[in-house]
């Protein structure tokens, strides 16, 4: 089975804690972050993996990601195409036909992706996103009809769920992919409203890696779980 990363972010938000490094390769205790997505599609059974980087990085990523077992293949974009433009590039690497894994090279997650594709193959969709609660960046005042203050809560989950950027892609989904630009403001929209995406709800770990404070949680968070990368 296949997988797609979009390794394409340059980690400006990291500064200096990127090191120069994309952000898929930018070090979390000790290995990079795509690592750790290497894992988990080992585990789930992939064996061939598509990595969409900027064109010039094709080398860094195949020597930083080896060791895993897997088939690595870089797609480099020639210029910046979007998220659904480096994933429809990407895709034109694949070997095979049927579902393929794709997500953001940039999260990290406790989940088993076998678990994504069993509900994606009942679901039927041409496509199904993994979802997680929307958390509030902030705390909230629990006030009643007369605004009585009854209560407080940090940072609670709200009623919404929110796109991790993890995926399961039937061919329909892939031949529908814009050649520029992003698929979940065009491609998955359109096959919502024709009934054809689904949702996977995932409440667990879900951590983006986009600022200095992302990364120490994700540097927390993998320092008290160790031996998810196994090589």
């Amino acid at each position: 089975m296949e997988a797609i990363i979009l390794a394409g972010g340059k980690a400006e938000r990291l500064g200096d804690a990127a090191e120069g490094r994309p952000k898929a390769l930018v070090s979390i205790a000790g290995p990079p972050l795509a690592a750790y997505q290497l894992a988990l599609l080992a585990r789930a059974g992939v064996d061939r993996v598509i990595i969409s980087c900027a064109a010039g990085q094709e080398e860094l990523f195949q020597r930083e990601l080896d060791g895993f077992g897997l088939e690595l293949v870089t797609v480099g974009e020639p210029e910046p195409l979007g998220r659904g433009g480096g994933l429809r590039l990407a895709a034109q690497a694949r070997q095979t036909e049927g579902p393929v894994y794709a997500l953001n090279g940039d999260e990290l997650f406790d989940l088993e992706l076998v678990d994504l594709l069993d509900a994606h193959s009942r679901g039927g969709g041409a496509a199904t996103i993994t979802v997680a609660p929307l958390q509030s960046p902030f705390g909230v005042v629990d006030a009643d009809e007369n605004d009585v203050v009854r209560g407080f809560r940090e940072a609670p989950k709200l009623p919404y769920w929110v796109s991790t950027g993890l995926y399961m892609l039937e061919e329909e989904a892939i031949a529908r992919l814009p050649e520029r630009g992003d698929h979940e403001t065009t491609t998955f929209p359109e096959l919502a409203g024709e009934g054809r995406l689904r949702a996977f709800r995932h409440e667990g770990l879900w951590l983006t890696v986009n600022t200095p404070k992302d990364l120490r949680r994700a540097q927390e968070y993998l320092e008290s779980h160790p031996g998810l990368v196994v090589r």
